[in-house]
Parts: structure tokens; sequence; C-alpha cells
């Protein structure tokens, strides 16, 4: 029971950090926010729901774990590296996955709220 405490305590640290110093991981709570309403009025089932919040989730998952890296890289050293580089470049290159992942998922919603069958 300690460990799932000791853990719950981190993941609110880290939470914490996020929100304060990472705009881009407020913008996507933001967004998350408005995916709650939104994704109701759009998703014709449940698990259509369940689908387009977790896109919204994947995004922010993967937002996080580039800001681990990031803060890894600059842990060991703050001089240029080409090797740090491409690590920092990939964790972007995965967010920007996940929002082509994200944003495919909403985007096939749409289209079969509008036309009314699945896409």
């Amino acid at each position: 029971m300690e460990r799932i405490i000791n853990a719950a305590i981190n993941s609110w640290r880290a939470y914490r950090y996020l929100v304060r110093h990472e705009t881009a991981f407020r913008q996507e709570l933001v967004i998350l926010t408005l995916a709650l309403p939104l994704g109701w009025l759009l998703a014709a089932t449940w698990r259509g729901y369940a689908l387009l919040l977790a896109a919204i989730l994947l995004v922010i998952l993967v937002e996080v774990l580039n800001t681990g890296i990031e803060a890894a890289c600059d842990a060991f050293s703050r001089e240029f590296n080409v090797d740090i580089q491409l690590a920092k470049d990939c964790g972007s290159l995965a967010v920007a996955i996940a929002i082509v992942i994200a944003g495919g998922v909403w985007l096939l919603a749409l289209v079969e709220r509008l036309t009314g069958s699945p896409v």
C-alpha cells in the first residue's frame, strides 16, 4: 500500500509541475476539458465517446513522456549534443504523431455524425 501512496504523491508532484511550467500540457488539459462535452455530443455510442477521450488522453500521455525525456536530457547536459537533440526531436515527433491520431479519430467521429453512417 505504501508503494501506491508514494506513486500517487510522485504523480501529483509531476502534474503540479507540468501545470505550472508546461504550456503545451496546459493547452492539452483545456482541450480535454472541451472534449468532455463535445465528445458526448459527437459520439454515437459509449465506446465512441471513450475512444474520443482516449485519443486526447493519448496526446497528454505522450506530452508527459516527452517532457520527461527533455528533463532527463537537460539534467545530463545543457550544451548542444547531436544525440540529445535527436532524443528531444523524437519526443516532439511522438507528440505530433499522437496529435495526428487524435485528429483522425475526431474527424472520423465527425464524419460519422454528419453522414449518419459508420465510416
